[in-house]
């Protein structure tokens, strides 16, 4: 059969066509150029910083804590190679204004700031990864303000005020007995600053918080500039003693109106337990799951290679589907 030049009307209709989601594509976030600054929210000021400028939909990243800053989420810069990648640092810690009341202190108040910093920087379509205190953030800025987002990730998450302390207590129970004593002691007597009290802190942190040791730049900058006021607030004095506002805090209920693509992802020895985590995504349709190796509550310090591709496959694989 004789083969045929494609027509000159084709070729141009294919070209238009290209030309117009091209264009579409770009348009969706005109503003994602590398860069940082500041944005102006209800309470005062945020901190902001744009990495990379790929074509693939922008990650917006919410920080742990609360008032754990955005420096120790650095290793996810390396997603910026496909995607834009926006950290932020929330109001009471790091970069953005420190000062704030107590009435800001809650889940409505920084759930509107995730907004302000939406809307100042134009994203329409996005993902959102939230880790540990961000999950709560992450899935409170979605059953609110849904539209636009592509999918989520539950990174170490913090759904439930109930499991994380029956989580923290098992993994207490792990310690040695002095150390437990020693917890006991000074959280009977509410002596949380006693020397003896934040060594062993320490011995918890290194097992279920951060275990590559020596420690990194990032993490000690993330205790150096943690917004310690709403952190106490909010969390209370430690990652093992949840007496803040956010105790009786329970997404469990409302998990399964989730409509997006989905990551639940901890560390191995992770203070978000696997069991618990996995619980989590057994309550979202067609969520994914996965425990990242010999690592802690910050797997993107303890495994970043195991943990970035994992986002990286994720983020991928639902840019597919958003098609």
């Amino acid at each position: 059969m004789k083969k045929t030049a494609p027509s000159i009307l084709s070729i141009l209709v294919v070209g238009l066509l290209i030309s117009f989601y091209s264009c579409k594509k770009d348009a969706s976030n005109p503003e994602l150029k590398p860069h940082e600054g500041y944005i102006e929210v209800p309470g005062g000021k945020v901190w902001y910083k744009i990495v990379g400028e790929g074509r693939q939909t922008p990650v917006l990243v919410l920080h742990g804590g609360p008032g754990a800053t955005s420096y120790y989420l650095r290793p996810l810069e390396a997603l910026a190679q496909d995607r834009p990648v926006i950290f932020f640092d929330q109001l009471g810690c790091g970069r953005s204004t420190l000062k704030m009341d107590t009435s800001q202190m809650n889940i409505p108040f920084y759930v509107d700031e995730v907004k302000h910093v939406k809307d100042a920087l134009h994203l329409k379509d996005f993902f959102v990864y939230g880790q540990s205190w961000g999950t709560i953030l992450g899935a409170e800025y979605y059953f609110a303000h849904p539209e636009g987002i592509k999918g989520i990730v539950f990174a170490s998450p913090a759904l439930s005020g109930k499991l994380w302390i029956r989580d923290a207590q098992l993994l207490l129970k792990q310690l040695p007995d002095s150390l437990q004593q020693i917890v006991r002691k000074h959280e009977a007597d509410k002596t949380f600053d006693a020397p003896e009290y934040q060594e062993a802190l320490m011995v918890y942190y290194k097992k279920h918080v951060a275990r590559k040791q020596p420690w990194s730049e990032d993490i000690l900058n993330t205790f150096k500039y943690l917004g310690e006021d709403v952190y106490v607030h909010m969390n209370g004095p430690s990652e093992f003693t949840f007496t803040g506002t956010m105790k009786d805090y329970d997404a469990t209920p409302r998990l399964p109106n989730i409509k997006v693509p989905t990551l639940f992802e901890c560390g191995e020895y992770d203070e978000a337990r696997p069991e618990t985590t996995k619980y989590y995504a057994s309550l979202v349709p067609n969520s994914k799951f996965v425990v990242i190796k010999d690592a802690a509550h910050m797997t993107m310090q303890d495994n970043p290679q195991q943990d970035l591709k994992v986002l990286k496959d994720f983020f991928n694989s639902a840019d597919k589907k958003n098609l």
